[in-house]
Formats: structure tokens, C-alpha cells, sequence
């Protein structure tokens, strides 16, 4: 009968339990331990490098956040700068027609007339123009009745 207990038994391949395999074993070991290591190292490495390029990346979105604001202020005061001088005018516009309502409100038809000859007199380029352009509608009106 085999004895359990000894140490030097014959392994599955012939050969004797105890140098050798316990040498490689050991030295498989030391292989593994080694690669457990350079394993760590490395993900520690990637973690640092994924850690830095995410500072960086939220760098650089914090700038183009920042840009986001700064334009989106400029692009407001442009805004409002065109609707302001939008809105300044329609304030001019409403005035001269304020103006207009009041002129032909306090004006008589024999004043009006006078002033129209001053206008016609200082102006007779534009005058000619405006009275084609009244002629033409006037005469493009009675066709159509």
C-alpha cells in the first residue's frame, strides 16, 4: 500500500513530489505577483491619465461655457441696440404722423396750398417724382370703375 503521508510520491507524470514543481510553483507565483503588479501600475497610470483628461475636458467646457456667456451678453446688448434703434424709429415714424394730423388738423385748404408751392418751389426734382407717382395711381383707380 501507497503511503499518503510521504512527501516524495510519484506525481500523475512520474515524476517526484517536491523540488521541481514546489521550485516552479514558487516561481509561477513570483510571475503572477509580478504581473498582479505591473496589472495595478498600469491601472493606476490609466486612472491618473483618465482623471487628468478629464480635468481637462471639464476645462475646456468651462471656457466654452464661458465664451457662451460672454457672446450671448454681447449678442444681447446687439439686440437691444437694434431694437433700440428699431423702437427709436417707429417713435420718429409716429411723431412726423403726430405732426402730420396736427398740420392738417390746424391747417386751411388756402395755407396748405401755399405750403405745397414752397415745397414744389425748393424741391421740384422729388415734386415732379411724387406727382407722377399721384397721377399714376389716381388714373389706375378711375380705369378700374
Amino acid at each position: 500500500m501507497d503511503d499518503q503521508s510521504n512527501p516524495k510520491n510519484d506525481t500523475t507524470y512520474g515524476q517526484p513530489e517536491g523540488g521541481s514543481a514546489t521550485a516552479a510553483r514558487m516561481k509561477l507565483s513570483e510571475k503572477a505577483a509580478e504581473v498582479k503588479e505591473k496589472v495595478a501600475d498600469f491601472g493606476r497610470t490609466t486612472a491618473s491619465n483618465i482623471d487628468e483628461s478629464r480635468k481637462n475636458a471639464a476645462g475646456a467646457l468651462h471656457q466654452a461655457a464661458a465664451k457662451l456667456h460672454s457672446g450671448g451678453e454681447q449678442l444681447s446688448g446687439v439686440a437691444r441696440t437694434a431694437a433700440d434703434q428699431f423702437s427709436g424709429a417707429a417713435h420718429v415714424a409716429a411723431d412726423k404722423l403726430h405732426a402730420a394730423a396736427d398740420y392738417v388738423h390746424e391747417t386751411d385748404l388756402k395755407a396748405m396750398g401755399e405750403d405745397l408751392k414752397d415745397v414744389v418751389k425748393r424741391y421740384p426734382g422729388p415734386a415732379l417724382a411724387v406727382a407722377a407717382v399721384l397721377g399714376f395711381l389716381v388714373a389706375r383707380s378711375l380705369r378700374r370703375d
